[in-house]
């Protein structure tokens, strides 16, 4: 229901009321204009959802998990541009170290619960764990198999149909089931003193092990065997439609702006040259029309204005190696330069 709402809102942003507000960390987060202090909140509302979930006796993992989707649904309304440039950076950086710390854990706990699993019991608990791991690998398996099928028998739509792919996807999705860090967090959660916790952390351990090395390793072997293609064509589709839908609106936007305020028709003719030539690389590149050198003129355009970039870059460490300016000012003026080389398509 969240996510719908959420939906409604990206689809009507002149809505009176925005949808934002019902969560309280999304609405925090909405009045929030630093972006060090607003990433600092998305970190902390994964241990507003845990803990009152575990106090309640559920699941503090899954109630983490589900407020981080529904905040990152939501996140193109509550978060302004330079939070999120800045979050990509700082939430790819704290996953990787989050997922080292997870499996450090585990490896400090795995041979104290080896030896109290151990004694004369060590064939029964391997043959459990190999039995859990292919128990899962198959059910994954099975399930690309079985209710996809029925979806398709309940969902008729043309994007739905558009989606459908063969068994050969299916068999490769199936085999990409590789468990991990949330496996892992669900498994330490338990409180010690939980029946068999020992023994359900070592076969988590032993799920994550199997299919992060068993299947990990002979995916693209059975990708090549099966001669799966990647959908980088269909992607690509889908990134023009977006860039076009987004480019259109930009030209109605201005065409708005030229009525409600004449006085800045320079500004706007300017504006509207850049986005007619944008809209005809789109259809270029989606063929929807013959390519008369614009691409060409685009992309050399795109050269001088790196070229223009890097000069100023390297005046910019010029004054600060001299101690004309700070090394503050320089990173903040180096960011911009940064940003605005970012935005160049290529």
């Amino acid at each position: 229901m969240a996510a719908w709402l959420c939906w409604r809102r990206a689809r009507a942003v002149s809505a009176p009321s925005p949808v934002t507000r019902s969560t309280a960390v999304a609405e925090l987060r909405r009045r929030l204009d630093d972006s060090v202090v607003e990433i600092v909140v998305s970190v902390v509302s994964g241990y507003a959802a845990y803990v009152p979930a575990e106090q309640l006796g559920m699941s503090g993992v899954l109630a983490a998990v589900t407020a981080g989707l529904f905040v990152g649904w939501c996140n193109p309304q509550i978060a302004s541009a330079s939070t999120r440039l800045l979050g990509f950076s700082f939430w790819g950086v704290l996953v990787y170290l989050a997922n080292a710390v997870l499996f450090i854990l585990v490896g400090l706990q795995l041979y104290p619960i080896w030896r109290d699993l151990g004694g004369g019991s060590v064939p029964v608990v391997i043959g459990q764990a190999v039995l859990v791991s292919g128990v899962v690998i198959v059910v994954r398996i099975a399930f690309q198999f079985t209710v996809p099928y029925v979806i398709r028998l309940l969902d008729r739509r043309p994007a739905q149909v558009a989606r459908r792919m063969g068994p050969r996807e299916r068999l490769v999705i199936g085999w990409s089931g590789m468990r991990g860090a949330v496996s892992l967090a669900a498994a330490l959660a338990l409180p010690f003193g939980f029946p068999s916790r020992d023994l359900i952390v070592f076969l988590t351990f032993a799920v994550i092990l199997a299919t992060l090395v068993v299947q990990g390793l002979t995916l693209p072997a059975l990708i090549r065997r099966l001669g799966v293609r990647g959908d980088d064509a269909e992607q690509q589709e889908e990134e023009l439609r977006a860039r076009l839908a987004a480019t259109d609106a930009a030209l109605e936007r201005l065409e708005q702006l030229r009525a409600a305020e004449p006085t800045r028709d320079d500004a706007i003719e300017r504006l509207q040259g850049v986005y007619q030539s944008r809209r005809r690389r789109l259809e270029a590149r989606a063929g929807m029309l013959d390519d008369d050198g614009t691409e060409d003129g685009a992309l050399s355009h795109q050269h001088l204005v790196r070229q223009l970039l890097e000069a100023q870059r390297h005046a910019i460490v010029r004054l600060r190696n001299q101690g004309a300016i700070s090394n503050d000012v320089m990173r903040r003026i180096e960011r911009e330069f940064d940003l605005e080389g970012t935005r160049l398509e290529i």
